[in-house]
């Protein structure tokens, strides 16, 4: 339960929260609201200060039906704020948000050090080259298709089944290329219905199968604040609630937007 993030071990078997960066215009909760540098290291200084221990910072929005982002694009807002960061914060761990391998590659160059892949390698077949490579801590994602088509691809006999068999794949190809540090992505909101959301969340702890730490990513999602028929707003409170539950299910990083709610998430449950 150790990854190795350049050159420092991250222990994982206490949880550890990952907190959001979103560069894009159009992201479903704070699109377009860190688009200045003042903007940008207010945010990052406020989760650091929070407990932070992962800063996931993502310059294409894969919000349902999102947006085709060019490869340039994606580069031009991502690598002036991973500059950014790290000339006014030295120590930041940065995790990359991305799926193609050119920019999850540069990003590394320039001081990243996780690769957060929604697709697994699905939509870049150079990715798991590129990791191995690297030799970074990779995320994989369970998704089907892209942010565009994912929603009209929720269709499941059997959703957990389906994701380990999906998992135990990705691992073994993984692997196989020389990955070493691993971690799972349920994909809540990816390619599923909201039951296909609760059923995963409610069987989570199956993945422990896998014997690889497991992060969640609920905060301020739809299947939050549809269910409690309530806004994006005011979906904090239940993304506590699913963060807690499945901490207490074996998931090892949160990946948020609210960090210091996480933070007491984690303590809290430590407790138990």
């Amino acid at each position: 339960m150790t990854i190795n993030c350049l050159g420092k071990l991250i222990d994982l078997s206490s949880p550890k929260v990952m907190g959001i960066l979103n560069l894009t215009p159009n992201s479903f909760y704070d699109g377009g609201k860190f688009k200045n540098e003042k903007s940008i290291l207010n945010q990052v200084d406020k989760m650091l200060s929070d407990g932070a221990t992962f800063i996931d910072i993502g310059a294409y929005s894969s919000k349902p039906n999102a947006e085709f982002v060019s490869e340039k694009e994606e580069e031009n807002r991502l690598f002036p704020v991973i500059e950014l960061i790290l000339k006014e914060f030295p120590e930041t761990l940065i995790s990359i948000d991305t799926f193609r391998s050119a920019i999850a590659k540069k990003a590394i160059e320039n001081g990243a050090c996780i690769v957060n892949d929604i697709s697994a390698g699905s939509l870049d077949d150079k990715m798991f080259e590129t990791i191995a490579n690297l030799q970074v801590p990779y995320i994989m994602m369970h998704m089907k298709g892209n942010p565009q088509t994912m929603q009209g691809l929720a269709h499941y006999e059997n959703i957990v089944k389906e994701m380990l068999f999906y998992f135990s794949e990705k691992v073994a190809s993984a692997r196989s290329f020389g990955i070493n540090d691993l971690i799972i992505d349920p994909g809540f909101g990816f390619a599923k219905k909201m039951e296909h959301n609760f059923e995963v969340l409610n069987n989570l702890e199956l993945f422990q199968m896998l014997e690889l730490p497991i992060l969640v990513g609920f905060s301020r999602k739809s299947m939050i604040y549809k269910t409690l028929e309530t806004s994006v707003e005011f979906a904090l409170n239940g993304t506590t609630v699913l963060n807690t539950i499945a901490l207490q299910k074996g998931a090892k990083i949160l990946r948020v937007h609210d960090v210091r709610e996480a933070i007491e998430c984690v303590k809290l449950v430590s407790q138990l």
